[in-house]
């Protein structure tokens, strides 16, 4: 059905005439005429009865009119519910409990009125597929792509450097060290189940033991967070890596320890990826809050991949 001639027909009865509707319209009585015939064929039915006094509805016309407002109030709900600013800003943070997330709750913080939609996606090929087609507004992703072979229309930017720490049980050889150089830890067994080939978080842990002399497991099924602090809760021997943002929560008597390391410290590298012609208000204002809130400090004393500098 033609929406337009649905909106001509509804102003005719408003009008109760031909020309007035026209005026209103700003187009001519006879393509007033021409909708309003149109939409009487598709329907099969007479609307209005010419009088000298101008349109009168039919029986019939009364009756799809209530239907006609109907569909043009449907109309602009369906235009607004994607008009920008006026939908949630849907933002990929990859776990809830992890940096990213820490960052648009920040966001949120600031900027109470925007209204989100926070998902989680899988991996950076997922995150940068969608934020590709339109089905989120923005991603926090390691981008262990160069900038010059991201997809057209797709840009990244560095927004926070998070630290890594090393979590022990009580009983480890480490955990009651202040801070642990990197290369210390060479010999250590590092136990990360979590780690899937082909992820971003995976290339970065990969390239950290490979500039540290490390070896980082990944062997065993990854049964989730809390199987993981049991098993280095009670070893003597294992320990794993933890961004120092990353939100866990365990028993008192696991006794865990976050050791933060240092000389250098390594830090794994979150970009926003957004693409360039996205017209949400709101992205604007999330890559400003970014760029002011929490720019990225790399120096001497900072190790992070060779992708991410």
């Amino acid at each position: 059905m033609n929406l337009d001639a649905v909106r001509t027909f509804v102003a005719v009865a408003d009008a109760g005439q031909f020309q007035e509707a026209a005026a209103g319209l700003s187009v001519t009585q006879q393509a007033v005429s021409k909708r309003v015939a149109a939409l009487e064929k598709d329907l099969g039915v007479r609307l209005f009865t010419r009088t000298p006094r101008g349109a009168r509805l039919t029986i019939d016309g009364q009756a799809f009119l209530p239907h006609a407002r109907a569909l043009l109030r449907a109309e602009e709900r369906a235009a607004a519910s994607v008009r920008p600013g006026s939908r949630a800003l849907r933002v990929d943070v990859i776990g809830r409990r992890l940096a990213p997330a820490d960052l648009l709750r920040d966001f949120h913080r600031a900027h109470p009125e925007t209204e989100l939609d926070v998902v989680t996606l899988f991996d950076a090929d997922a995150a940068i597929a969608a934020v590709r087609s339109g089905t989120i507004d923005a991603s926090f992703r390691a981008v262990t792509l160069p900038a010059r072979r991201l997809p057209d229309g797709v840009e990244a930017t560095p927004v926070h450097d998070e630290p890594i720490q090393l979590l022990t049980g009580p009983a480890h050889a480490l955990a009651t060290a202040r801070a642990v150089a990197p290369g210390r830890l060479a010999g250590h067994r590092i136990w990360m189940p979590g780690l899937v080939a082909g992820t971003e978080w995976a290339a970065f842990y990969d390239d950290l033991a490979a500039a540290f002399g490390l070896t980082i497991e990944a062997t065993g099924p990854d049964f989730g967070t809390e199987p993981l602090l049991d098993t280095i809760a009670g070893s003597s021997v294992l320990a794993t890596f933890v961004g120092e943002q990353t939100r866990m929560v365990w028993p008192a008597e696991h006794d865990l320890r976050r050791v933060p390391l240092h000389d250098p410290t390594p830090v794994y590298p979150h970009s926003l990826i957004w693409r360039s012609d996205n017209p949400h208000p709101a992205l604007t204002t999330l890559r400003d809050h970014l760029r002011s809130a929490r720019p990225c400090h790399r120096g001497a004393g900072v190790w992070t991949p060779e992708w991410a500098r």
